[in-house]
Parts: structure tokens; C-alpha cells; sequence
């Protein structure tokens, strides 16, 4: 590091995009092929975890996993994500690529996600190709297919912080609010066909016999997937580098070398350069700007000031963390048990019983009823997603909120209550409710929050920028904490409720459970999330 302004080692780095030069500066409106475009990357990871749900128990029962290992798949993924979340997240805050802040993170996650499909459901043929012993192809079996397993897991929940914060940062106000909806919109329809794909019996199919098996299908469908869709995520909208200012700021210019030339122009990822002749005021503020920025030291992210940042973090925003995270158990509580449900409860199927038994196939039959069920769940999310924009001008965001977990408690209190086949593949719709609610509503009120924050400071200091490259608790921390709360859920559901499962005797409580949640998070989001008028 260099010295500026007498201080050793003392830089000031901000976004392009930040107005500490010019003056605020907001993005351009983005056209709704550029906000689809950028969906697209939610598209193809709901694809992938659609597949992993369908197909990641039947692989790691082929490999023989040991059921004393099932918790260690299960938690290890959210323990890491919830403790190092927030550290990608800051991470991408203060990252000087020259790609910008957030695709190189989101780029290394996707790559990730791909090697980790490709060890869990491919792991067990490729060892039993290549290794004869039986001991040592089941050890390598069990252990690549966890590590495939963890990795995905990883790398999928990880990726979601960065791809809010890039849309954050790429769009105004009102894009960002429309690009939430596209993200939630192509969430479902990923979840969907990845469902529906999963559900085909594809070792009876042309496909299946040329590539091997089923697994290997999938893992074709869901690499294609997962890449196409990237790659036009990551081309969608320019994404501007975060630079030393004061390096970048040029020395004052004469009148016969003037900043208006096209050469001295700063370029903000994709909006246009100042036109030639154009009389900013503002530049003549240039001068003294500079020599305040090389005053100002930089500001390196340390894992304790990482840790000060979260612990006083604005109160609006540890709460809107807490619903989150309250919205989310209840949320997992019933996704990730609700086949076991409707295999044991709704259908009176035993998984106990010997493969070959009534009981038995009557439980499968319920599991792949189920499956479609969590299609429609999908499905109906991308269908509420579209209608939220309408609903969001007559009740607001503290209405869609409250109503997306009052829905989910009434369904899932009404499935417990009268488990009934047709009832419960109806009730699945409020599902999808809950699902869009969770994935839209919060980060709109991140956004709202970073909006109304970004105008007191403007009004109590006009030269202040917004891009949070300068900040402790910038737009990418911000969007951690609020998706390491799902991590969190994760943690929570797969350490309590196999205990309540056990204690209950049936997996009725597990619904039970999720619609108490829900209630609780009625209250809380009525009460104590804040929302911006």
C-alpha cells in the first residue's frame, strides 16, 4: 500500500457508481429483458435444489451410508454457511475485482454447485468403475457422495447473498423492487420443472439406457441447466469495480485541460458517460473532494470488526433478521418433512416395513404424491409472485408479509388437523405463498431500509456516497445476514425436530410445530419488523 495525504498505508475505495465525485448518481431503469436475464440464476439453482431434493436420499441410500452420518450431511452445510456467510458477504463489500464486486463470487459458487452435482450423483459409478475392492469402493462411494452433498449445499445456500446484492447495486429503486419479483417468479418455475423432471421414470427411458442410469440423467439436465443459465446471469447487466479513489481521482485540470473531455470520464458499469459540454457544477467541487478522500483511512474488514458490524446492526434490521429466521423454520419444518407425511400420515404407509410389503408401497405412493404436491407449492409461487406487484399498492408490504405467513399457518394447521390426499395437494397452493412471501418481502425491506438511510445521510452530509464500498456493514453484509437466517433454520429444524418426531411418536408434530412457527411470526412481523412509508 501507498501513502496518501501523509498517512501510510491509508486508501479510500468506493464503486464506481458511488456519487463521492459527481454526486448522486442513480443507475438507469434496467428493461425487463435485463431484470429476466439476471433471474435466471435463481432459475437454474431452485432447478438443482428441486433435483437434490428428489434424488439425494435415494443416492446416499444406494452408497450405503451409515445412518449415523445422515446428521453430519444434513448440518454441516448450514453450520458452515451460517458461521461464514457474513464473511462472503463482506468479502464481496470490499472486493477490488476488476469484474466487479459481486460475479466473481457468484461465478466461483456456480462452478461450486456444478462440482458438487457432479460428485454426489456420478461419485458412486465412477468409483465403482474404477475401484474392485469392496471395502474400499464402499469408503470412497460414501465419502465422495458426502462431499458432493456438502458442497452443493454449501455453494447453493452461499450464492444467494451475492446475486441479491448484485441487483442491488446494478438497479434503482423501483428495478430493484420488479427484479425481487423476477427472482421469486423464476424461483418457482426452476423448482417446478425440476420437480417434474425428477418424477420421471427415466432407467425406463431411451435417455436413461444411453447414459446409464437416472442419476446420470438428471445430472446431464441439471449441469446444462445450471451453466446456460449462469452464464446469461452473469452477462445480464455490467457490474462496476470497486476502485481506490484516491488513486483514481485525477489532479486539478486547467481550463485548457478540461475534466468535460470524453478521455476523463468516469464510466459507472453500464451508464453512459457524461456528454461533452455538459456544465456539472458539482466538478468544481472536484479539488476539495480529493483532498478530503486521501485524508479518510481505509477501512479493513477484520473478523472483528466483522463481528461489531452484525452485533450493532440497527435494531429494523436484527428484527427483520428474526421473522426471517422465524418465517424460515417454519418454512423447512414442513418442506423437508412433508413426504414422510404424506407417505405415513395421509396414505397410512410404513417405510419400516419390508420393501416388498403393501405398507411399504403404499408409503412410496405417498412420497411421490407428495412430490407433486411440492411441485404445485412451486408452481404457485411464481403464479403469487406475478400478482404480488398488483397486491403490494392496496395492502403494502407489511400486508403481503402478514399475510404470506398467516396463509402458510392456516394450511398447514388444516393439513394436520384433516389429512386428507386431495385437501392437502390444495393447501400446498398456500405453500407457495409462504415461499414467495420469504424470498421477495424482507430483501424488498432491505431495500426500502438502504433507501431511507442513503437520504438522511445525503441530507446530513451532500458529498456522502452510497455504494457501500467504504462501509463496515455494506449491501453484501447486509444481504448475509439476512440469508444466513436461513442457514440458521436449517440448524434448527434438522437438530429439533427429529427430537420432536421421536418424543411425538408420529409426524403430525412436525406440521404442528410449523404452523405454531407461523403464528408466532404473524405477531412478529406485525409488531416489531419496521416498515418504511
Amino acid at each position: 500500500m501507498g501513502s496518501n495525504g501523509g498517512q501510510a498505508g491509508t486508501h479510500t475505495y468506493q464503486s464506481l457508481t458511488d456519487d463521492g465525485l459527481f454526486g448522486p448518481v442513480v443507475p438507469p431503469r434496467r428493461s425487463t429483458g435485463r431484470l429476466i436475464m439476471h433471474s435466471l440464476a435463481m432459475f437454474g439453482r431452485e432447478f438443482c435444489y428441486a433435483v437434490e431434493a428428489a434424488y439425494v436420499t435415494p443416492v446416499l441410500l444406494s452408497v450405503g451410508l451409515p445412518k449415523s452420518l445422515y446428521s453430519v450431511v444434513w448440518l454441516l452445510s448450514p453450520i458452515l454457511g451460517f458461521l461464514l456467510q457474513p464473511v462472503v458477504g463482506s468479502a464481496s463489500d470490499h472486493c477490488r475485482s476488476r469484474w466487479g464486486r459481486r460475479r466473481p463470487y457468484i461465478l466461483s459458487l456456480a462452478i461450486m454447485m456444478l462440482l458438487g452435482l457432479a460428485l454426489y450423483l456420478n461419485g458412486d459409478a465412477v468409483v465403482s468403475a474404477l475401484i474392485v475392492n469392496p471395502r474400499r469402493k464402499l469408503v470412497l462411494a460414501v465419502s465422495i457422495t458426502m462431499i458432493g452433498v456438502v458442497l452443493f449445499d454449501f455453494a447453493a445456500d452461499f450464492i444467494d447473498g451475492p446475486i441479491k446484492a448484485y441487483l442491488f447495486d446494478v438497479c434503482s429503486h423501483q428495478d430493484k423492487e420488479r427484479g425481487l419479483h423476477y427472482h421469486a417468479l423464476f424461483t418457482g418455475f426452476g423448482g417446478a420443472l425440476g420437480y417434474l423432471l425428477g418424477a420421471i421414470d427415466w432407467a425406463h427411458l431411451e435417455l436413461g439406457r444411453v447414459l446409464g442410469t437416472e442419476f446420470q440423467v438428471m445430472f446431464f439436465f441439471s449441469a446444462l441447466m445450471l451453466t446456460f443459465c449462469f452464464i446469461i446471469h452473469l452477462c445480464s447487466i455490467p457490474e462496476t469495480p470497486l476502485r481506490d479513489v484516491a488513486k483514481d481521482i485525477p489532479p486539478p485540470q486547467t481550463p485548457q485541460d478540461s475534466p468535460l473531455s470524453s478521455e476523463g470520464m468516469y464510466e459507472y458499469g453500464s451508464i453512459e458517460k457524461v456528454k461533452n459540454g455538459y456544465a456539472n457544477p458539482e466538478l468544481a467541487m472536484l479539488e476539495g473532494k480529493h483532498k478530503n478522500l486521501a485524508k479518510q483511512p481505509q477501512k479493513v474488514m477484520t473478523m472483528k470488526s466483522l463481528v461489531s458490524a452484525l452485533v450493532n446492526m440497527p435494531p429494523h434490521y436484527r428484527c427483520l433478521c428474526i421473522s426471517h429466521l422465524i418465517g424460515w423454520t417454519a418454512f423447512l419444518s414442513n418442506m423437508l418433512f412433508f413426504t414422510d407425511f404424506m407417505g405415513q400420515i395421509v396414505y397410512h404407509g410404513d417405510p419400516y416395513s419390508p420393501h416388498n410389503s403393501t405398507e411399504f408401497l403404499i408409503y412410496e405412493r405417498g412420497v411421490e404424491v407428495g412430490c407433486w404436491g411440492l411441485c404445485i407449492n412451486s408452481v404457485f409461487s411464481s403464479v403469487y409472485s406475478y400478482f404480488q406487484k398488483a397486491l403490494v399498492s392496496y395492502i403494502g408490504l407489511k400486508g403481503l408479509y402478514f399475510v404470506g405467513y398467516l396463509l402458510f399457518g392456516l394450511g398447514t394447521g388444516f393439513i394436520g388437523l384433516f389429512p386428507n390426499v386431495y385437501s392437502t395437494l390444495v393447501l400446498c397452493s398456500l405453500f407457495g405463498v409462504m415461499s414467495s412471501t420469504l424470498y421477495t418481502v424482507p430483501f424488498n425491506l432491505i431495500t426500502e431500509y438502504h433507501r431511507e438511510e442513503e437520504k438522511e445521510q445525503r441530507q446530513q452530509a451532500p458529498g456522502w456516497s452510497s455504494g457501500g464500498g467504504s462501509s463496515e456493514r455494506g449491501k453484501g453484509m447486509d444481504c448475509a445476514a439476512l440469508t444466513c437466517m436461513v442457514q440458521l433454520a436449517q440448524i434448527l429444524v434438522g437438530g429439533g425436530l427429529g427430537f420432536l418426531v421421536n418424543t411425538a411418536g408420529s409426524v403430525v408434530v412436525v406440521v404442528v410445530a410449523a404452523s405454531a412457527m407461523a403464528f408466532i411470526g404473524c405477531c412478529f412481523v406485525a409488531l416489531f419488523v419496521k416498515y418504511v412509508d
